[in-house]
């Protein structure tokens, strides 16, 4: 089983040495998201703001490997204060629908670009 590289302009570019997304067979490994609008590349303001476009861009990457939201079976919350989790939910809460994903939900020192927030996720199509 080989695996491809999923890219899309709907979501931020790779800051780095990564891709947005692995495809190896039926199962797609989402990269960490967090808060840029890929149309400008600039983090966007506000908490709720933040966590909904970090999910919005999920979405794009999930969509290019051919699934969306409702495909990704885990997702690992990263935040810089745990005092933003009840907004994840809420936010979740909009975007899924039951049966939600497997989650985790650690607090971090820092993230990169001084975002609040990052999600990376585990899609089964």
């Amino acid at each position: 089983m080989g695996k491809q590289p999923v890219a899309t302009t709907d979501a931020p570019s790779a800051i780095g040495t990564y891709s947005q997304a692995i495809k190896a067979g039926q199962t797609v490994y989402l990269s960490g998201q967090i808060p840029l609008d890929p149309a400008t590349m600039e983090m966007v303001e506000g908490t709720r703001e933040q966590i909904t476009r970090v999910f919005e861009n999920l979405r794009a990457v999930a969509r290019a490997a051919g699934g969306d939201l409702d495909r990704l079976v885990k997702l690992t919350v990263f935040l810089t204060d745990l005092g933003d989790f009840p907004v994840v939910n809420e936010v979740m809460t909009s975007m899924f629908e039951s049966p939600y994903p497997a989650r985790s939900a650690v607090q971090v020192s820092a993230l990169p670009r001084g975002a609040r927030v990052e999600v990376e996720a585990i899609m089964v199509l």
